[in-house]
């Protein structure tokens, strides 16, 4: 009776560290993922912020926009023509 006890206990801790080593493997890649979505995060808010980027080169000139003409909007605009169609 001991030694059915004994290899009752022996397979029941096996079968626990088994559990525990999934658990382990499943927060390692948890962990991971979420390392890995902070990183993303941590490049994306350094691009906002601008600090490694030098914009100076896309800057426009304010002399140069007086060239530009101005568009005036047509402010007759019919819905009705789309829907003539329907009955």
């Amino acid at each position: 009776m001991r030694l059915f006890y004994t290899i009752l206990m022996v397979t029941l801790l096996s079968w626990g560290g088994d559990i525990n080593s999934s658990d382990n493997n499943l927060t390692n890649k948890n962990l991971q993922e979420q390392m890995k979505r902070e990183a993303k995060y941590a490049k994306e808010k350094a691009f906002y912020h601008g600090k490694e980027y030098n914009l100076s080169e896309t800057e426009i000139d304010p002399n140069t926009l007086s060239n530009i003409p101005t568009i005036t909007p047509d402010y007759d605009f019919d819905m009705d023509d789309v829907y003539s169609d329907i009955q």
